[in-house]
């Protein structure tokens, strides 16, 4: 299993997002500056979570984007399913025909293992993640003040 940079930067811009919300609505540009990720792949990718209403658009001047819900309401595996993200373990991709027409012998180990990284991030919400990522760059901030 492999996490792309697809899920990876999904969930990266919307935490970004998150920690900038009270500033009003958030350009892109400010995001892909910020988190050092390509402009026309933050596009893509928020266009796929605003459909799912993770995201809102704000139009025109002084425009970007919103959040769709509370924080506390969007779980970090509604980020990586609203980009198609595809978090499946198993070397079958879940069809269950691994070893020719039929499971191999560990297709259970893997399936398992994949529910298990699903419940995990179905049990994080968008601001518990965003409060961790607040306090790290609290910290480097300290650091930079104290001259770490």
């Amino acid at each position: 299993m492999k996490l792309t940079t697809k899920g990876r930067y999904a969930v990266t811009a919307i935490v970004d997002l998150a920690l900038h919300a009270a500033e009003g609505p958030v350009a892109l540009a400010e995001v892909s500056k910020r988190q050092a990720i390509s402009l026309s792949y933050l596009e893509q990718l928020f266009s796929r979570l605003r459909k799912n209403g993770l995201v809102k658009s704000v139009r025109g001047p002084g425009g970007g984007y919103r959040l769709g819900r509370d924080a506390d309401t969007i779980y970090i595996s509604e980020v990586i399913a609203a980009v198609n993200e595809n978090l499946e373990t198993t070397a079958c991709g879940g069809a269950q025909n691994c070893h020719g027409d039929h499971e191999c012998l560990t297709h259970e180990l893997w399936h398992d293992l994949g529910e298990h990284i699903h419940q995990y991030l179905a049990g994080i919400t968008l601001s518990e993640l965003a409060l961790r990522s607040d306090k790290k760059c609290a910290n480097k901030l300290v650091e930079i003040d104290l001259g770490l």
